[in-house]
């Protein structure tokens, strides 16, 4: 079985709701419609930062990881941030995680942005083994002042 990984257009609206629900779920979060709504339009957007790649296992949508690039006050280019990656339960212990991220890695680099980063629930063990094998935590906490 091979991952492919393509950007996300507007036929995989349907799939990505999909993941995106079984995410929300994952992480105990009710959003409303329109936040869901507003999501995918920036996703569609060519104006906007922000961007999806999805996986493909055997033909169907079962991970996507959102991102986007930014300025940075650390380096004379772009970062990308990695702001939201799911592997649908059926599809994990498949190479799929780590093709998006892989793939993140090669398309940052092919647009000459500086550093790829992303953060996760600290007692997301799982998910941690795999970014481990990527790169030490720098031992950052996040805080989150909601406005």
């Amino acid at each position: 079985m091979t991952v492919q990984i393509l950007s996300a257009t507007p036929e995989h609206e349907a799939a990505w709701r999909d993941l995106w629900a079984q995410y929300l779920a994952y992480y105990k979060v009710d959003l409303p419609d329109e936040v869901t709504a507003k999501t995918w339009a920036r996703l569609m957007d060519p104006q906007s930062p922000m961007n999806a790649r999805l996986a493909s296992l055997n033909g169907e949508i079962v991970g996507f990881a959102i991102h986007h690039n930014h300025c940075s006050s650390w380096v004379i280019g772009d970062d990308c941030y990695l702001e939201d990656l799911f592997v649908s339960p059926t599809a994990r212990k498949q190479g799929v995680a780590r093709a998006l991220i892989e793939d993140l890695q090669s398309l940052a680099r092919a647009r000459g942005w500086h550093r790829l980063y992303w953060h996760t629930d600290e007692t997301n063990t799982t998910a941690r083994s795999l970014y481990d094998s990527f790169t030490p935590s720098d031992g950052h906490i996040r805080y989150r002042l909601k406005l």
